[in-house]
């Protein structure tokens, strides 16, 4: 098993990077994903029952991908061999498929862990089907990119896809806190702490990704050593990255400075300051899809229907980061920015929805009009449900002289549409009804 021993054989502690020192051996260590290690998740149970299956795992870097992939094989009992789309070929792929059918015959399995799989052809990703279908192999692959597009329709057909999640801010501070206290593996015999500005920075820097996390934690811890200081500060990790954070607090009174700043630029139809508040958020740590979001809503409650698109833009703006990521997911971000800054305004839709909501609060649950009421049995229609309602479609026009509110606010009036953008139209649709519902009205 040359092959096998020399993929998963690990290098000297001392010489790996804290991440890889830190990899999980088990589910207990592993930090996040609970979507899928929770118990009575797929992949717990996986492990419990230690019987594997083949799976596409999908998601950012950082996430767990290949420390996930060894844990199912150890679980199971299975031999594990790492194969590279960079420094593996055919070749190495049939002395793997020989060994891995010795040991078939010997009652063990074989996990190929394939990373990266998205960086194989078609050609190549055909070469692993046959051995998947005859159970030769358990097939592990790893990809960044949606495997819809990147991994054959054969091999998905025979592999649950599972998406891994960016972690949390929380779960980086339980990587961050383990990767200072762990005496064995971690930083621990250092005794070093790491001041909270420092944490807060990282965490956010990381961006959900784990092993940035902790490679840089040690990189900060170095520096720190070398100041003979027992304190990581901000500066530390502000050398590590490279970086320094813009001044922004996402729980304090900046966050809110910057976010109102970006929706005033947006409503006041600036472009070019809304681009500049969206990239202050991004650049200090943000979460972008709060800024998507945002964007939804200023969408509807400061354009509305005067751009009926701006509200697609927005939503569309929202999936695209949510598929792609950082860092290209900020230019559909961008994209959506200028649309809404330069697209026409109008509050209308928001104020007619506080005023109808102000009526309810008042008013309270008001009886529907016996018209308006449906009328599913003979007893409901012998009552007067549905008596006398006008069918509109019955209409020329499809006009029609008719109550809808409650006879309480039948004098109530919400909805002024503006003269901006497609709300002109609006208007002038809506003062055309009212002339013919008059003129209908006469002898």
């Amino acid at each position: 098993m040359d092959l096998f021993e020399s993929a998963i054989t690990p290098k000297e502690p001392s010489s790996q990077p804290l991440a890889e020192r830190l990899r999980p051996q088990t589910l207990d260590e592993f930090v996040g994903q609970e979507h899928l290690l929770g118990p009575g998740k797929l992949l717990s149970g996986m492990v419990q029952a230690g019987k594997l299956r083949s799976l596409i795992l999908w998601g950012p870097p950082g996430t767990g991908k290949t420390t996930l992939a060894q844990i199912l094989a150890n679980s199971a009992g299975a031999a594990c061999v790492h194969f590279s789309a960079v420094t593996s070929g055919v070749k190495d792929l049939k002395k793997i498929i020989q060994e891995a059918e010795q040991l078939q015959r010997a009652g063990k399995t074989t996990v190929l862990f394939v990373d990266e799989i998205h960086h194989f052809n078609k050609a190549q990703q055909d070469n692993f089907l046959p051995h998947v279908e005859r159970g030769t192999l358990v097939l592990i692959g790893a990809t960044t990119e949606n495997p819809s597009f990147k991994v054959i329709s054969p091999l998905l057909s025979r592999a649950q896809v599972l998406v891994l999640k960016t972690l949390a801010p929380a779960d980086l501070e339980r990587v961050i806190d383990r990767g200072l206290t762990d005496k064995e593996r971690g930083l621990g015999k250092l005794g070093l702490a790491i001041a909270p500005a420092a944490k807060e920075f990282l965490i956010q820097q990381a961006q959900g990704d784990c092993r940035v996390a902790l490679n840089t934690l040690e990189t900060a811890a170095t520096l720190a050593e070398a100041a003979t200081q027992k304190e990581i500060a901000l500066s530390h990790v502000q050398e590590a990255l490279q970086q320094r954070p813009l001044r922004y607090d996402k729980a304090g009174e900046e966050h809110y400075n910057v976010i109102s700043a970006f929706i005033k630029s947006l409503r006041g139809s600036d472009p070019d300051a809304a681009l500049y508040w969206m990239m202050r958020m991004i650049d200090a740590g943000e979460d972008p899809l709060f800024i998507a979001r945002r964007m939804v809503i200023f969408a509807a409650e400061d354009i509305g229907n005067a751009d009926p698109r701006a509200l697609q833009v927005a939503v569309a703006a929202k999936d695209a980061f949510h598929f792609v990521g950082l860092p290209e997911g900020k230019i559909p971000l961008a994209q959506a920015v200028t649309y809404l800054a330069t697209a026409p305004k109008s509050n209308a839709s928001y104020k007619a929805m506080l005023a109808a909501d102000a009526d309810v609060e008042e008013h309270g649950a008001l009886s529907v009009p016996i018209h308006l009421r449906n009328a599913p049995t003979a007893l409901m229609k012998n009552l007067g449900y549905g008596k006398d309602y006008k069918y509109a479609h019955d209409y020329e026009g499809h006009i029609i002289d008719q109550e809808h509110l409650p006879i309480e606010l039948r004098e109530r009036h919400y909805y002024t549409p503006s003269e901006s953008g497609y709300e002109k139209q609006i208007n002038e649709r809506l003062r055309y009804w009212e002339e013919k519902k008059r003129e209908r009205k006469k002898p």
